[in-house]
């Protein structure tokens, strides 16, 4: 059980907003990228030993912007249902769910410095770990509230359990020390390029 807390939570103006309530996810969520750097953050993806079912770096950006979107549209769902409610209960519990929408999205956005700026593998799971089930608990949260708000939700909780995986396996297979596991293999394309391959990749043929 969580309670309100104005200070932790985004203004209500955002919520009732569905362009806003959109759009602040989406531009977080690409400024963040984009402050780590992606040509650096796709070189360590590609240079850590990383359990089945990686998915390539290009894959990443389309999928957290979609998320993103689908996020903040299932914020102005519950937000705009359940403040319009006649009941207090729900109304209650809708700024509650402001409030676990803003940590969730705090605990999103600093998963991604943490991992790739900081290289720090153990923190930066600790932090998905909790932002999943923080997530969790707000889509049940919403599912009393709009159930479209809950379903837009469910792709956004489904990729944060694969994303738990990718973290600790990640860290795990690289005995949760990112240091010194890059290697650099000349680019057949031009001979003389560096390029970044995955550490445990069979290196390309000349």
């Amino acid at each position: 059980m969580t309670t309100y807390i104005p200070s932790l939570t985004l203004p209500g103006a955002i919520f009732a907003s569905p362009a806003a309530s959109i759009l602040v996810p989406v531009g977080l969520g690409l400024g963040v990228g984009y402050s780590v750097s992606p040509k650096n953050t796709q070189k360590t993806y590609l240079a850590l030993k990383q359990p089945p079912y990686r998915p390539p770096p290009q894959v990443f950006g389309p999928v957290w912007t979609t998320l993103y979107g689908l996020m903040g549209y299932a914020a102005y769902r519950a937000w705009t249902t359940g403040t319009s409610s006649v009941n207090p209960r729900t109304v209650e519990l809708t700024k509650q769910g402001a409030t676990l929408f803003s940590i969730q999205l705090g605990l999103n956005l600093i998963w991604m410095p943490l991992f790739f700026g900081l290289k720090r593998p153990i923190e930066a799971t600790t932090d998905i770990a909790v932002l999943t089930g923080v997530t969790g608990y707000l889509t049940y949260l919403w599912s009393d509230i709009d159930s479209v708000a809950a379903w837009c939700m469910a792709p956004y909780l489904g990729w944060l359990g694969f994303a738990t995986y990718l973290s600790a396996g990640t860290g795990y297979l690289n005995g949760w020390n990112f240091a010194d596991k890059e290697r650099e293999s000349k680019s057949s394309s031009t001979g003389t390029g560096l390029n970044k391959d995955y550490v445990n990749q069979a290196p390309k043929r000349e």
